[in-house]
C-alpha cells in the first residue's frame, strides 16, 4: 500500500499530510518552522532516503532551505542559509521561490527573489548562483510583480540537463540549452496587457505567472500570464493563446495531469483587482485536448462565496493511477480531489495563508 504525501507551505510554517491510496483519510504534522513563510517545498526520492527541502524564511534570522531524510519528523539547516547571493552581486536573499529536482544525480534548481536561479549539485545542502542569467542585460529592467520579483518556475528538460526553462515575475520565459551559460527570452505571442499598443508583445517583460511541462512531451508547455492562458509546442519557442472557453484569462496556478500530457488544469481569478474566483465561486477547469476546451470541475463539491486567491504554486497534482489534485487559498483551506477533479473535499481548514502544495506518493 502506498502512502500520499501532501506537504502545504503557508506564511506562518509548513503543515504535512499522509494518507493512503484512497485519499479520504488524513493525519498532519506541523507547524514545521512555525512563523516562517514558506514558499516552496520539494521531495527528492533520487537517494537512499527521500529528502524534503523547504524554502522558509524568518524575519529573524532570514532564509534557509531546511532538509529533512525522515520526511520531516527532523530537520536540519546549512550554515548561511544554503542560498545566499555571492558579495560581489550587491544583492541579499529575501526568500526562495523555487525548489525543484534537477535531470541530474543530487541537482536541484533554486528559484529566488530578488530575481536569480541558483543550482545545488549535493542534493540542496548548498548552492551557486547562476551567472550567465544573473549578469544577463535584460535582467536591470525586469520589474516587481504584485508580490515581488522572483524566479517562480523552474524547468529542466527531463532527459537533457543542458536544457532548462525559467519565468520570473516580472520579465518573462527564458531558456538555456548550455547548461545556464547563456540564456534566451522565449515570450514569442505572450501579451503583456499592462504595455501599450505595439508594446504589448515585447521580447521581454511579461508577468508570467506559472508555466508547466509534461515529462513525456516536453516539448508542449501550459502557461498562466498575468492576462492570458497559453500553449507552446515547440518547448517555449512561440505561444498559442488558448484561453477561449475560460471565464477570465486571468489567474496564477497551472498544472499538468501526471499521465496524459494534453490534460491540464488551472484555477481562474476574476482580475488583478479582485484576485478571487468569478462570483466567488470555486472552480478548477480542465481541458483534455490542450486547451481547445476547457471545462469547470467542482460543481455541488468546491464552495460557492469563496472569496480567496489560489496562488501560483497552490495548485499540484499527485502521480496515482487516478490522479489526486490539490490547492490551497489564501484563506488557509486545502482542498483534495482523489478523482482527477470530479470531487472535492476539504482535507484542512484554518491554515495561514497557503503559499504552496506539493504532493508526492512513497511506496
Amino acid at each position: 500500500m502506498s502512502t500520499t504525501l501532501l506537504m502545504v507551505g503557508t506564511r506562518k510554517g509548513l503543515w504535512i499530510g499522509r494518507s493512503d491510496e484512497a485519499r479520504q483519510d488524513w493525519s498532519w504534522t506541523g507547524p514545521h518552522f512555525p512563523m516562517e513563510e514558506v514558499y516552496s517545498v520539494m521531495l527528492d526520492e533520487r537517494g537512499d532516503v527521500p529528502r524534503i527541502l523547504a524554502g522558509a524564511s524568518s524575519s529573524w534570522l532570514g532564509p534557509q532551505v531546511w532538509r529533512s531524510d525522515d520526511l520531516g519528523a527532523s530537520w536540519q539547516e546549512t550554515p548561511n542559509g544554503a542560498v545566499r547571493f555571492p558579495e560581489d552581486s550587491g544583492a541579499t536573499l529575501a526568500r526562495v521561490w523555487q525548489l525543484v529536482p534537477g535531470v541530474e544525480d543530487g541537482v536541484v534548481w533554486a528559484g529566488t527573489e530578488p530575481g536569480a536561479v541558483f543550482r545545488s549539485t549535493d542534493r540542496g545542502e548548498h548552492f551557486e548562483l547562476v551567472r550567465g542569467l544573473w549578469d544577463h542585460p535584460h535582467r536591470q529592467e525586469w520589474n516587481e510583480g504584485f508580490g515581488g520579483q522572483a524566479f517562480h518556475t523552474i524547468l529542466p528538460h527531463p532527459t537533457d540537463g543542458d536544457s532548462v526553462l525559467a519565468a520570473i515575475s516580472t520579465g518573462g520565459v527564458y531558456r538555456t540549452g548550455d547548461g545556464g551559460t547563456s540564456w534566451a527570452p522565449s515570450n514569442t505571442g505572450i501579451k503583456c496587457e499592462f504595455m501599450p499598443g505595439d508594446r504589448s508583445y515585447p521580447e521581454f517583460g511579461q508577468c508570467v505567472h506559472k508555466v508547466a511541462r509534461h515529462p513525456s512531451a516536453p516539448d508542449r508547455l501550459f502557461l498562466q500570464n498575468h492576462g492570458g492562458v497559453y500553449r507552446s509546442d515547440d518547448g517555449g519557442g512561440s505561444w498559442t493563446d488558448i484561453a477561449s472557453g475560460l471565464p477570465t484569462e486571468f489567474g496564477f496556478a497551472m498544472v499538468v495531469h501526471p499521465h496524459r500530457p494534453e490534460t491540464a488544469y488551472t484555477f481562474p481569478i476574476a482580475d488583478a483587482g479582485a484576485r478571487w474566483p468569478v462570483d466567488g465561486k470555486a472552480r478548477v477547469y480542465r481541458t483534455q485536448d490542450c486547451g481547445s476546451s476547457w471545462e469547470p470541475m467542482g460543481e455541488g463539491s468546491l464552495p460557492d462565496g469563496y472569496f480567496a486567491a489560489v496562488m501560483r504554486d497552490a495548485m499540484c497534482a499527485d502521480t496515482h493511477a487516478q490522479a489526486g489534485l490539490y490547492f490551497g487559498g489564501r484563506n488557509g483551506g486545502v482542498w483534495a480531489s482523489p478523482d482527477e477533479g470530479g470531487t472535492w473535499r476539504q482535507v484542512h481548514g484554518d491554515l495561514p495563508d497557503v503559499m504552496v502544495v506539493r504532493a508526492a506518493v512513497l511506496a
